[in-house]
């Protein structure tokens, strides 16, 4: 049976948040992120044995204040030690995020996602994930967009975010350049019954046909990408749509990304921010 790298990062509370950074920037998934004394221990499953190990020896050279621990298990046991820490995780006011054990119903005025545990990103647990969801509650709340409007998901992952919007009456289009994310995406649309609102394709933004549109374009990626297709992006959003975009740190990216599309004719965005990470929001785009 196919064995996992779990690793284990155990460091001092005032390098912990620089730790979590590090950490996003090299995992395509979640991770358990919990107190340590007086730190915070990181615990996390590759399935990729030498990017695991590199990984490791990145993190020694960077922390080398941190301890360091890996093991190997059997990849049946990934998905059950989930359980052991994956509770429901409430994005803004309008979307609850559940694993389909705890998804229980109740109603308590909330949107719910369920989201099954998997080697790809987008749990709801990830605070650009949440924060996305938050701002296209405040956007729906608005009434910036509304049902029968179209979007674009680009970089789906698990397709948390298109199945969010899906939810609430769009219909749209997710791309992400991981194959194993977009086959997570297919469970995770079929198990909210959205699989008829979002259409799902490996690729970038070059996968989508010439001359399409959105309403919303949602890119939940990293902040060199979204400079770097800045032009591509713009192109899919339809006049007087909203653009969102995440995966960005607030104090070290974000004026740079903001600049890269206040150079294409874009004023200042919207700035949402959830600890290190930052949404940025241009709303009623013009001509």
């Amino acid at each position: 049976m196919p064995t996992l790298l779990k690793i284990q990062f155990t460091i001092p509370e005032q390098a912990a948040d620089e730790a979590g950074v590090f950490i996003a920037s090299k995992v395509p998934h979640g991770w358990e992120e919990t107190p340590a004394g007086n730190g915070r221990k990181f615990t996390l499953y590759l399935e990729d044995h030498p990017l695991g190990h590199e990984m490791v020896k990145e993190f020694q050279a960077r922390f080398p204040e941190a301890d360091v621990t890996w093991s190997e298990q059997e990849s049946e046991n990934w998905a059950m030690t989930w359980k052991d820490f994956f509770v429901p995780v409430n994005c803004g006011e309008s979307f609850r995020i559940y694993p389909p054990w705890l998804n229980d119903e109740e109603k308590n005025g909330t949107t719910h996602i369920v989201i099954e545990p998997k080697m790809a990103f987008g749990t709801g647990h990830h605070p650009t994930t949440s924060l996305c969801l938050a701002t296209i509650g405040r956007l729906a709340k608005a009434g910036t967009i509304a049902e029968g409007d179209t979007f674009l998901d680009l970089g789906t992952g698990s397709g948390i975010l298109g199945i969010g919007l899906s939810k609430l009456g769009l219909t749209g289009v997710g791309l992400d350049i991981d194959p194993q994310a977009v086959v997570c995406a297919v469970e995770n649309l079929a198990a909210n019954g959205v699989s008829e609102s979002m259409r799902l394709a490996v690729g970038s933004i070059d996968c989508v046909e010439p001359g399409r549109t959105f309403n919303l374009v949602v890119a939940n990626i990293l902040s060199g990408p979204l400079i770097e297709m800045a032009g591509d992006i713009l192109a899919r959003v339809a006049p007087g749509g909203t653009l969102v975009l995440s995966g960005i740190l607030a104090d070290k990216q974000s004026d740079a990304v903001a600049e890269a599309y206040g150079r294409r004719g874009l004023g200042e965005p919207r700035r949402f921010v959830e600890g290190e990470w930052i949404c940025l929001v241009w709303k009623d785009l013009g001509d």
